[in-house]
């Protein structure tokens, strides 16, 4: 009985802690979706391309039809053969950085080069990702939080609705949707670079291009810098990004430990309480499963307890995910239940991913492979 409740009593008590906020957290998203935007000065939007990504045209020419008064497209690169023919949208400016390598990861230095390449005017710098499909508000949406005091950055998230809705693709986009659940009014720990901006003026008062140096991970970077700085992090919801691409299972595994790998160098306050609630949440499943299986018939409701909150929760992160994004509705309608069903298959996997993640030090991205090191100086 010891070893029973060692395990259930702290994972029902993270369940429900998990829920607590669902209410302030959904009036916050409500209301940043349906604010006017009134702040939209100009801005410079950056995207680093490396090779083919499926649906790259159809993205890059949703960064160039946004719905934004005053704002350049740079399109970054190491080279031009990474940019694949055709796919350049007509206003789009072109960066090659052609920089060797640094100790950072190809990325980064891609954008620093971007960053000095921007047209001087700009006020907001604004960075996104290849392989995320944007909707014509996610600029303005980035802007807004920028004009509030005491906030260094603005960030979105992206959202896994994938065309051909595959089971590893659904399994991926419950997975990924974790972390949108942790961002809302509070002080977000993390932006992700897929969909962040700063204010120019901001970016180098506090030295980003200089924490970027030797950098593998950007948003990483730009975050602990921003948190150093004494400033926050805020989410805006209006820039959820929708990610079209599917998945196989050896694709999304060893994407998913990479994903935790950068987490466990980079941001360990996330990545040790992560872990441990993991250990706990499905040690408490096994120990009121075998409960169960030996005869003691009510650690069903301890079951339900534990499994109970997270599936609710799973299913309002999709319900306020498409309030963002109206143009995947019928997605929603179609697959938006999978969110709330397949959070406990989900919170296994993600034990998978902490523990898997805690071995190694080396990464392979876009066809490079780095070395992580604990950052120094932030």
């Amino acid at each position: 009985m010891f070893w029973f409740w060692f395990f259930v009593a702290p994972a029902i008590a993270l369940a429900f802690r998990s829920v607590l906020g669902e209410r302030a957290r959904a009036a916050y998203i409500e209301r940043r979706l349906f604010e006017q935007q009134v702040y939209l000065p100009p801005a410079t939007v950056i995207v680093p391309v490396k090779g083919e990504d499926e649906g790259l045209c159809e993205n890059l020419a949703a960064l160039a039809s946004l719905d934004y008064p005053d704002y350049e497209l740079i399109v970054v690169a190491h080279s031009a053969a990474d940019i694949p023919p055709g796919v350049l949208p007509p206003r789009a400016k072109v960066v090659l950085a052609h920089v060797e390598e640094s100790g950072a990861s190809e990325k980064v230095l891609n954008l620093a080069a971007a960053v000095r390449a921007a047209r001087k005017h700009s006020q907001i710098l604004a960075f996104a990702d290849s392989d995320g499909r944007v909707t014509a508000r996610w600029l303005g949406a980035l802007a807004a939080p920028l004009a509030e005091p005491g906030v260094g950055a603005s960030t979105g998230y992206r959202w896994f609705t994938p065309e051909r809705s595959a089971f590893w693709s659904l399994v991926r986009s419950v997975w990924d949707s974790v972390p949108a659940g942790m961002l809302g009014p509070e002080k977000n720990r993390f932006a992700w670079g897929g969909a962040m901006a700063m204010r120019r003026e901001t970016f180098f008062e506090i030295g980003v291009l200089e924490h970027w140096k030797g950098a593998i991970s950007d948003d990483y970077a730009l975050s602990a810098v921003v948190r150093a700085a004494g400033l926050t992090i805020a989410y805006a919801p209006g820039a959820l990004v929708r990610c079209l691409e599917g998945t196989t299972a050896r694709r999304f595994f060893r994407w998913m430990r990479r994903q935790m790998m950068l987490t466990r160098v980079y941001n360990p306050e996330q990545w040790w309480p992560g872990l441990l609630a993991h250990l706990f949440y499905c040690g408490g499943m096994v120990a009121s499963g075998i409960a169960v299986v030996t005869g003691h018939h009510l650690a069903v409701w301890t079951l339900v307890a534990q499994l109970g909150p997270g599936m609710v929760k799973g299913w309002r992160r999709a319900h306020l995910a498409r309030l963002a994004l109206p143009e995947s509705a019928e997605w929603f309608r179609q697959w938006g239940w999978v969110h709330a069903a397949a959070v406990p298959a989900a919170t296994w996997i993600w034990l998978v991913a902490l523990v898997w993640s805690a071995f190694g030090h080396t990464i392979e991205w876009r066809g490079h492979r780095y070395e992580l090191k604990t950052p120094e100086g932030i």
